[in-house]
């Protein structure tokens, strides 16, 4: 068989054979680059970072622009898959899922990916992998960035079902195994900014963890450190500051609370604690030694997910 000409060779206009391989290699490193803040710049960016990283089983209705079917988004969906299209049977909605098994570490491409997807899939489609390939458009083009989310939290995954479907034995187990896995958690609704989630997740303990949207997280640390040096950094009798995560670019601190006290309790000192932080957001004086030690105690124990 006679060699492929390289003179026949699609180039970019303009470019030789070596600029055009430098740019293709360039192109293939943007594409695995993380992305710092993948959900930075839409009002919904804490909902969707405690969605996919601490919240078991929630969804809401996720309004797509250019998409007419109803689009719902899902922490996960059956076999941790990333999206599916109901039969047109039972409603021909769309889920799709951010904490899927297969996935890139661009969250927020791999969300445009999967929305692009169900632009086209039929009914009784599934997507496993949202792994985003390059194909997809940016996630602004698809969503609002002033658009909010409604969530629904749920304690069981039966509203992966639809209503009136007899589930056969395999799928009834698979379904209850799901179910036993699941973390009382719930949405704790209070005037600050964020998403806040309480989570029971046994041991004696359960938590608040509170996905903050700031900006400058410099600042943020250092105004935790400076009330938590001031003995304010709790919610209330029985609750104690227990650090910070990282992830997606954003901060989130947690709380130790005490598992017999109801979720939605700690509104009014959620508030306090709010008030307090956003007092020192702008303080750039320098830290006292006991607030330096707080920061360094914060920094230490920060887990980052990813």
């Amino acid at each position: 068989m006679a060699k492929k000409s390289k003179k026949n060779e699609d180039l970019p206009e303009g470019m030789s054979r070596r600029q055009a391989k430098l740019a293709a290699r360039a192109a293939e490193r943007a594409a695995l680059e993380k992305d710092p803040r993948p959900f930075g710049g839409f009002a919904m960016e804490a909902d969707l970072v405690a969605l996919q990283e601490f919240v078991p089983a929630a969804y809401a209705k996720l309004p797509v622009q250019g998409i007419e079917r109803t689009v719902y988004l899902a922490t996960v969906l059956p076999g941790a898959g990333a999206a599916l299209v109901r039969d047109a049977e039972h409603g021909g909605e769309a889920f799709v899922a951010l904490q899927a098994s297969s996935h890139s570490q661009n969250p927020g491409r791999d969300l445009a990916y999967a929305l692009n997807w169900v632009k086209q899939a039929e009914p009784g489609e599934t997507l496993g992998s949202t792994a985003a390939d390059g194909s997809e458009p940016e996630l602004r083009e698809l969503l609002d960035t002033e658009a909010t989310l409604e969530i629904t939290e749920a304690d069981d995954f039966n509203w992966w079902m639809p209503e009136g479907i007899t589930l056969d034995p395999q799928v009834q187990a698979s379904l209850q195994a799901a179910n036993d896995a699941v973390v009382p958690s719930r949405r704790v609704a209070t005037d600050v900014p964020g998403s806040l989630w309480w989570v029971n997740p046994g041991g004696g303990k359960a938590h608040i963890r509170w996905v903050r949207p700031d900006t400058e997280e410099n600042s943020l640390l250092n105004a935790l450190a400076r009330v938590a040096a001031r003995q304010e950094l709790n919610l209330g009798e029985g609750t104690k500051f227990a650090g910070v995560f990282r992830t997606h670019g954003v901060i989130v601190p947690v709380f130790d609370l005490d598992p017999e006290r109801a979720a939605d309790t700690y509104g009014d000192e959620l508030k306090r604690v709010n008030e307090a932080i956003a007092a020192e957001l702008d303080n750039d004086a320098q830290l006292s030694s006991d607030e330096h030690k707080q920061l360094q105690n914060i920094k230490s124990r920060q887990v980052t997910i990813r």
